[in-house]
């Protein structure tokens, strides 16, 4: 693990575009590729997560801010951009079948039954999505779940916004440690069911799962609080136990 004081940062001048080499992992429903950046050498022990919900793009720019920051050769984590780019396109929860891809996963608790979002903080949560015809029904779910199996990762580090939190069922040290560096309550309970999420998907699987919720705030002001600590996790300078 990455000890230095500071991470090596590419400088400012050269931060507008992903140095980094991307491999698919699949395609979305509608033939969109589905990418990842590995490290150059050696496994990743962590991956990084962004936009499984097309409607919070903001998770997609701060992630791939940290990852530009990054020289060629020292990212240890894999980064996925976008799991959902169909839904992104859209402006979208769900992906281009109208499914919530974070309800999708096969749990034992997973539900056919519609489940229901909020537009807006202060809304009903009324607005109603399908969780699948099935499990993993869709291509985005299953080629994620393939990737997990094949890089066997330690945890997994999925942005959301913005409910301004750490959410983290299993309770972990790597949890503990985000809510600590965001300055973001942790929690152990979201408040509400969620059925075939990936956080159950994890936890039945004992893989540790932090969900990072960002705040309701300016792109400016989540890039100030969130890319140094994002660089931190992707260069291996935060623990994982």
């Amino acid at each position: 693990m990455n000890r230095d004081p500071q991470p090596r940062l590419v400088e400012r001048r050269q931060r507008g575009m992903i140095r980094h080499a991307s491999s698919p992992y699949g395609t979305s429903l509608e033939g969109l590729p589905l990418a990842v950046y590995l490290p150059d050498e050696g496994n990743a022990e962590i991956v990084v997560l962004a936009s499984i919900h097309g409607d919070e793009a903001e998770t997609t720019v701060v992630v791939s801010e940290a990852l530009r920051c990054l020289p060629r050769g020292d990212l240890r984590a894999a980064v996925i951009l976008c799991a959902n780019p169909d839904g992104m396109l859209r402006g979208t929860r769900g992906n281009g079948r109208g499914v919530d891809l974070n309800r999708n996963f096969p749990t034992s608790n997973w539900s056919p039954d519609s489940v229901h979002y909020k537009s807006r903080a202060n809304d009903a949560r009324d607005i109603a999505l399908s969780p699948g015809a099935k499990p993993a029904s869709e291509p985005e779910t299953s080629a994620l779940l393939s990737l997990l199996e094949r890089l066997k990762p330690r945890a997994v580090v999925s942005l959301h916004s913005a409910l301004a939190c750490v959410d983290d069922a299993g309770a972990s040290h790597l949890g503990r440690q985000l809510a600590d560096r965001c300055a973001l309550p942790f929690l152990t309970e979201i408040g509400y069911p969620t059925p075939g999420s990936m956080g159950t998907w994890a936890g039945e699987h004992r893989l540790t799962l932090v969900t990072l919720e960002l705040e309701d705030a300016s792109l400016y002001t989540l890039k100030d609080r969130h890319v140094p600590i994002l660089i931190d996790l992707m260069t291996g300078r935060i623990d994982l136990v």
